[in-house]
């Protein structure tokens, strides 16, 4: 037995063992790690995953865990999903600002294209080959 329970050994109040599966990823200094994962899926649930796994990838799988359980427990409907959501509208709204910008950007070069040729005296033809607006999208979209 070890001098110090983990997590899970603590609130299960059970002898931990020295090879106990708990011990690396529900250390005694953070049992609100273990607590939101037992309460969501279960300790003996956890124990059967983590053995599962191939010895590297524990760690990950437990951070999954309390992640997803973290998260599913401040928002009982949505969970994880919900975060997934309000980043992909993040997504969705910062590329149609991106666009905006480079149409901003594309017409004030197409501008400053003209005044320069005006500028030298030159004579200014307006074609649709000035402004080749076909790559960006408009600032409307």
């Amino acid at each position: 037995m070890s001098s110090k329970r983990c997590a899970a050994c603590k609130q299960l109040r059970r002898r931990c063992p020295s090879d106990c599966i708990f011990l690396p990823y529900f250390p005694p200094n953070n049992p609100q790690r273990f607590s939101f994962v037992h309460r969501i899926y279960g300790a003996s649930n956890v124990g059967k995953l983590l053995q599962q796994v191939q010895e590297h990838q524990r760690a990950d799988v437990a951070d999954s865990l309390y992640y997803e359980a973290y998260c599913r427990i401040k928002s009982p409907v949505y969970g994880c999903v919900g975060i997934i959501s309000i980043l992909h509208q993040e997504i969705d709204r910062l590329e149609r600002e991106l666009a905006k910008v480079q149409a901003e950007i594309s017409l004030v070069k197409g501008q400053t294209q003209i005044e320069g040729q005006l500028a030298q005296g030159k004579q200014v033809e307006l074609s649709s080959s000035s402004f080749d607006l076909s790559t960006t999208t408009p600032w409307f979209y």
